[in-house]
């Protein structure tokens, strides 16, 4: 009895044969297509550069903005194709017109590579073709990016018409093989599940599989009727759980639980793919109908990387690509051996895993009528043609759509197809031998193994693992991985913050003293602090600080300044990990306490502690670089040696929309480099501080090092600002109260010791700009987020959107259909992104001057349902927005956007930079010189391009702004800590009798006396 593998090598070397009969190149057409992936797969810098001008060319209108953007792209390049592409960029400035049509019409060519058709009669053109040579189709409709639930409605009218279309369009077809046809019904639609819903949230499948449930039926309805096939597609790995989820409750119960038309993609470079599809057929045997699973390798895998590593989670797909084909063949084998419950279509254009599908069927005495091969429109024909000749059921996956919406699917294809670990690259631009592709890849795992070092192989183990020779390693210089969010994609994720949830809601009314000198402190006054989203709810009390409480704790500072100052800046750096380690072991709790008491949903609570987190581990490495004497020069017989000292006691000030990391980020820095601190939190977020003040306590802080008042900012607030032996204020809040610090710092009081230093971190009017030929889907779903996630509460948020009036109503039309498409809600919900606003007097404030907007401005839309009870204020946007009016200038705080429009880049840069503020900014473009410009001119602290101007990342993006909005620190930036410390030098005369030291360390120990053994 042969062997599967050498059964695998017959099958594929009879398809190799078969191929070579019928030779053909890697795509179904020649031309500038195959010039152009040609020259991307021998250059890198070019495949970057063409693949982003495909991707903006159907966006542009114009004759001149198409040879713009091809000189922005191209004309700087230095490499072997330079001449060509230099001469042609000249040309095609002389004659825009011409040298526009050809490239759109060029690039157009490109797309039809790989999209079917525009609609249901282009696609059918195709289809007939197709159906002459024997091959079937499955239909996808392009478009899966929806902002809106407009939008979403729209793609499913089309997937309607598609369907009704594709069964009028093929009456009287009959399958290719006859047998068997009963399982593969002629008319196949995939659908994007992500498209029929613009509010899917990982963190919450229930609400989701509410929404599309009633979507869905009305398409499974008429498909069954028509005799069609309906297959849920598989997206990016944040879709899939839902996905997976929507098709068992769609189809495990109901009418159409005996409705055997129906498929579900599964995407073997998934490390979860086996545990998936075994509960998939566990579910399948338990509803007693068959059903289908397309078996794939997986197309977004640029994306999941990039995405796990930004966010520090463990990478969901595998690194090496011969797992992922270990993985398919290993799935394969679970399909087929189920193959009465399930049938397989192995979607794949490598011949060794369709081989390998093929001996393991004849393995187990399946016949071949009873699986499917899936291969994509516009490529690897002589593959399909091979397999047809050898009598095999082949489908072809076609796209049907517009350019424009096509372009994400576009640009996946020719990813797919330039990598140089693609199975097509190497066999038809490679040439390399039937043999080699033919491989085990068991074998190839164990190879690659064996040639990489010792050392890296762990990494491979832990996700590490080097791709196309780029290292997904930190690059040098990288000091500081930052710790990951909570991924709620996951049931456990979910399911941890619901029990916390549940467990703070259980301590609601508790009671919480004063910190002072490490003593508890209770005064004769509670202050309490309510929840947002139902006012009547108490979190809980704190102990009201007054005067004598101030001075209590500015005195407890003071003494316990001399020792902690002294203190190794590496046991300050500890206490900061103890207390990192144990925000990241109650990081549930602590989210959902900022659930209740500032109203914030999920994500934005759990990014709140895990920037917390961050502070406290940045900030103790930083204090390791710089907190040993360096030395400043190398000069003969002569030391001198800068180090730093603490200032003294700091009053730290805080802000209640990020209750937790801006209060910890400011102790933190103050206390790692020597300082004491008296903290002082928000009085809306008075729990949120008392939590802070239990972790250091239990991370081991010494008795009045850190000291915890809660009492209101104009009392004892103003009294510390003023005192004396305060030395330094950290503050971050309104530019009202920032302003009245900084002049008050800067009056010398009775006994004062030091001139008070302050870091001042204050609000912004933060600008939009977005670009006419920038991608509206990228930039509409950031500017939403920016200006309403949080219900806007956030210093950074986005509060004026800057428009060019050539792309304005464009950009409006898909602006206010995504605002109305808004959750608005009670943040304990997941899924949540619009909650309440943080209490009666923000409100009262905001509706002031929604007011005012209305006055000066045109409403151009305002949600209408919002929950009755709790501090809501609907999302607002105002049209016909002047740059001088007040909605433009003055910082609202919350859910409100003033839209402007501008003739053109200059106006929109003028108006950008045209207030009191200088935070944040937003630019989107796809125009190298324009996004040059802006990263030039725009005046704000932090300037995001092609991204949302909100959630800046601690070492990542060092946060703060200029002009009123602060004074220009960086918080978690790498200079952060000097603000809190004072320079010194300490030089000593070395030389004894013209004898000196011929070496001198670069680092020496701190001065610290007396001396610890």
């Amino acid at each position: 009895m042969r062997s599967l593998q050498s059964e695998v090598e017959q099958r594929g070397t009879r398809i190799f044969e078969l191929i070579d009969q019928h030779p053909g190149s890697l795509f179904s057409k020649a031309g500038f297509y195959q010039r152009m992936m040609a020259l991307s797969m021998r250059d890198e810098q070019f495949k970057v550069q063409m693949f982003r001008f495909v991707d903006v060319l159907p966006s542009l209108r114009k004759s001149g903005d198409i040879v713009q953007h091809l000189e922005e792209y191209f004309a700087g390049m230095r490499n072997g194709f330079a001449p060509v592409i230099q001469t042609g960029v000249r040309v095609a400035r002389f004659v825009p017109w011409i040298s526009a049509f050809i490239l759109r019409r060029n690039v157009s060519g490109m797309a039809r590579q790989f999209i079917a058709g525009k609609n249901c009669a282009d696609v059918m053109k195709t289809l007939r073709k197709r159906h002459a040579k024997k091959i079937g189709f499955t239909v996808d409709l392009l478009g899966e990016a929806v902002l809106s639930e407009k939008e979403a409605d729209e793609y499913a009218a089309r997937c309607l018409d598609l369907l009704e279309c594709l069964a009028r369009e093929t009456q009287g077809w009959t399958d290719p093989l006859g047998k068997n046809s009963e399982l593969f019904p002629v008319v196949n639609l995939s659908v994007k599940i992500s498209a029929l819903y613009s509010q899917m949230n990982p963190a919450d499948p229930t609400d989701a599989i509410a929404h599309l449930t009633p979507k869905l039926r009305p398409i499974l309805r008429r498909a069954r009727e028509l005799g069609a096939f309906i297959n849920f597609d598989m997206e990016s790995y944040a879709h899939k759980n839902i996905t997976l989820e929507l098709f068992k409750t769609t189809f495990g119960e109901g009418e159409f639980k005996d409705w055997p038309d129906a498929g579900i993609v599964i995407q073997a470079y998934l490390r979860d793919a086996e545990a998936d599809l075994r509960k998939l057929i566990d579910w399948g045997g338990a509803r007693g109908t068959r059903f289908t699973v397309r078996l794939v390798k997986g197309a977004y895998w640029d994306f999941e990387t990039i995405k796990s590593r930004q966010n520090g989670w463990n990478c969901p797909v595998y690194f090496q690509k011969p797992e992922s084909d270990l993985n398919f063949e290993a799935l394969s084998r679970l399909l087929l051996e189920n193959e009465s419950i399930v049938t397989a279509a192995f979607g794949s254009h490598n011949v060794r895993s369709i081989a390998h599908g093929q001996a393991l069927a004849d393995e187990l005495g399946i016949d071949r009528s009873r699986f499917e091969f899936q291969l994509l429109y516009g490529m690897a024909g002589p593959i399909k043609r091979a397999l047809v000749e050898m009598g095999y059921r082949v489908r072809e996956y076609c796209p049907v759509g517009e350019l424009l919406p096509g372009m994400s699917y576009l640009v996946r294809r020719l990813l797919e197809n330039t990598s140089n670990e693609g199975f097509l690259r190497a066999k038809f631009s490679e040439n390399v031998s039937a043999a080699e592709l033919l491989r085990d890849p068991k074998e190839l795992i164990r190879q690659n193994r064996a040639n990489l070092p010792e050392a890296t192989i762990p990494a491979i183990a832990e996700d590490r693992h080097p791709k196309n020779g780029a290292s997904i390693e930190p690059p040098p210089g990288d000091i500081y991985e930052n710790s990951p969010l909570v991924n709620f994609v996951y049931q456990e994720s979910q399911e941890k913050m619901r029990i916390a949830l549940r467990e703070v809601r259980n301590r609601f009314g508790e009671k919480y003293p004063l910190v002072i000198a490490g003593e508890k402190v209770w005064t004769d006054k509670l202050t309490p602090s309510v929840n947002p989203s139902a006012p009547k709810e108490v979190v809980g009390y704190v102990a009201e600080a007054g005067i004598p409480e101030a001075e209590r704790a500015v005195k407890a500072a003071r003494a316990a300044f001399g020792k902690w100052s002294r203190t190794p800046f590496e046991e300050r750096a500890r206490l900061l990990e103890g207390a990192a380690a144990i925000m990241d072991r109650r990081r549930y709790e602590l989210a959902a306490l900022e659930v209740f008491e500032v109203g914030k949903p999920w994500a934005e609570a759990d990014g709140d502690i895990r920037e917390a987190i961050d502070f406290c581990r940045f900030y103790a490495e930083r204090m390791r670089q710089i907190g040993r004497p360096r030395l400043t020069q190398h000069v003969p017989g002569e030391e001198s040696y800068q180090h730093y000292w603490p200032r003294g006691v700091a009053l730290v000030i805080a802000p209640w929309n990020f209750p937790i990391a801006i209060l910890c980020g400011m102790v933190s820095a103050a206390l790692v480099t020597g300082n004491t601190v008296i903290m002082k939190p928000s009085e809306q977020s008075i729990i949120c501080g008392a939590m802070l003040m239990e972790i250091f306590q239990e991370a081991g802080v010494p008795p009045g090092v850190l000291n915890f008042l809660s009492g209101r900012g104009s009392v004892i607030g103003a009294h510390l600002v003023d005192h004396q032996d305060v030395d330094l204020i950290a503050f971050t809040g309104s530019r009202e109260v920032g302003l009245r610090i900084w002049e008050s710092a800067g009056i010398t009081r009775p006994g004062q010791r030091e001139l008070k230093r302050v870091v001042c971190e204050m609000g912004g009017k933060n600008p939009v700009i977005i670009d006419s030929d920038a991608d509206l889907d990228e930039a509409i779903t950031d500017s939403i987020y920016s200006a309403f996630g949080y219900q806007g509460q956030k210093c950074s948020a986005l509060s004026r959107l800057i428009l060019l009036d050539e792309n304005y109503d464009r950009v409006m039309e898909r602006l206010l259909s995504a605002a109305r498409s808004l959750r608005v809600g009670n943040s304990e919900e997941p899924g949540i992104m619009v909650g309440p606003v943080i209490d009666e007097a923000a409100y009262k404030r905001i509706q002031e001057y929604i007011e005012i907007g209305k006055s000066e401005a045109t409403l151009a839309y305002q949600a209408k349902e919002v929950p009755p009870e709790g501090y809501f204020i609907p999302p607002t946007i105002f049209t016909g927005v002047k740059p001088d009016m007040r909605i433009a200038r003055e910082e609202i705080f919350g859910p409100v956007l003033s839209v402007i429009k501008v003739p053109d880049l200059d106006e929109a840069f003028e108006v950008a930079n045209g207030t009191d503020y200088a935070l944040t900014a937003g630019f989107f473009s796809r125009s190298p010189a324009n996004i040059d410009r802006a990263k030039a001119e725009i005046e704000a602290g932090n300037v995001y391009v092609n991204r949302s101007c909100t959630g800046a990342i601690v070492g990542r993006h060092p946060f703060g702004g200029f002009k009123m909005s602060g004074g220009g620190t960086k918080a978690g930036g790498a200079d952060y800590l000097l603000q809190f410390l004072l320079p010194r030098v300490v030089t000593e005369n070395v030389t004894r009798h013209g004898f000196a030291p011929e070496e001198v360390p670069e680092y020496r120990d701190e001065f610290l006396w007396p001396q610890r053994r």
